[in-house]
């Protein structure tokens, strides 16, 4: 049995693509992981338990080697009532940051 050099590269393009999805579900746990520790430490509550996908592109880190940036957007709660939106950034699999907005400030 002969495998033509298309069928061939097909094999390789699923493969890679399997690979990057596997990795990206990866991250994405990773992200929910670093919200989760986020909410404990700063007080805020993570509404869904999930973070969704809301940008990619390609950035290089701190080594100059290129990297996945991704953007994950999620729901949260300061005070049980109100829902906010926050971001959490990750270049590859290392967090960048989680963004919050402050809390609102009482003029009393």
């Amino acid at each position: 049995m002969y495998f033509s050099l298309g069928e061939v590269l097909a094999v390789f393009l699923f493969g890679g693509v399997c690979l990057y999805l596997f990795a990206a579900i990866r991250v994405r746990e990773l992200a929910l992981q670093h919200v989760n520790a986020a909410s404990q430490r700063d007080g805020f509550q993570l509404l869904d338990q999930a973070v969704q996908l809301q940008r990619v592109s390609l950035s290089r880190d701190r080594n100059g080697q290129w990297r996945v940036w991704r953007q994950y957007r999620f729901d949260y709660s300061l005070d049980g009532v109100e829902r906010r939106q926050g971001h959490v950034i990750m270049l590859g699999k290392r967090l960048v940051s989680v963004v919050v907005s402050e809390r609102p400030r009482v003029l009393h």
